[in-house]
């Protein structure tokens, strides 16, 4: 065999090797993907119910695209703090791990932070991640870590935008 036939064929079984490679762990990738926190699709949130620390629970409903308040008298509410509180569904998990790993206690789970539940999928948010501006998040039988952005805060609550 000549020298360049011997040197193509090394190269081109390199490239099968490091195609056989790159095939791998774009499946091994795919088999941690967290995705979402919720299969509840954000538009389609018809009833919210937010339960903070110290205050009764706060209820809301869409109604012809707009968000109302329906405890007492019905009053609309802050359509865009809302829309965020639907967002929360969608929200990424950056890791799932099962309830029984952790001490609700020490996480703000016992009792929770805020309580968020959307169309009838009760979402409970505890303390802030040691390992960065993440929150944990019990649904159902698991617990996730989510981005800070997506904690519950009321909806009365006035936010002030940096220039």
């Amino acid at each position: 065999m000549k020298r360049a036939t011997r040197q193509r064929l090394i190269l081109l079984f390199a490239v099968l090797a490091l195609l056989v490679l790159a095939g791998w762990q774009l499946q091994i990738d795919a088999g941690k993907e967290t995705g979402p926190l919720t299969s509840i699709d954000p538009a389609s949130v018809s009833h919210i119910t937010l339960t903070l620390p110290g205050a009764p629970a706060m209820h809301y409903e869409k109604r012809e695209g707009h968000w109302w308040r329906t405890d007492g008298t019905p009053a609309r509410a802050n359509d865009a703090r809302l829309s965020d509180l639907a967002d929360t569904a969608a929200a990424h998990v950056l890791s799932w791990r099962p309830a029984g790993d952790f001490d609700p206690a020490k996480i703000g789970l016992a009792p929770p932070k805020a309580v968020l539940e959307l169309d009838g999928q009760t979402l409970e948010f505890g303390e802030t991640s040691v390992t960065g501006p993440q929150h944990y998040v019990r649904v159902g039988q698991r617990i996730a870590l989510v981005p800070a952005r997506y904690t519950p805060r009321s909806p009365a609550t006035r936010t002030t935008e940096l220039h």
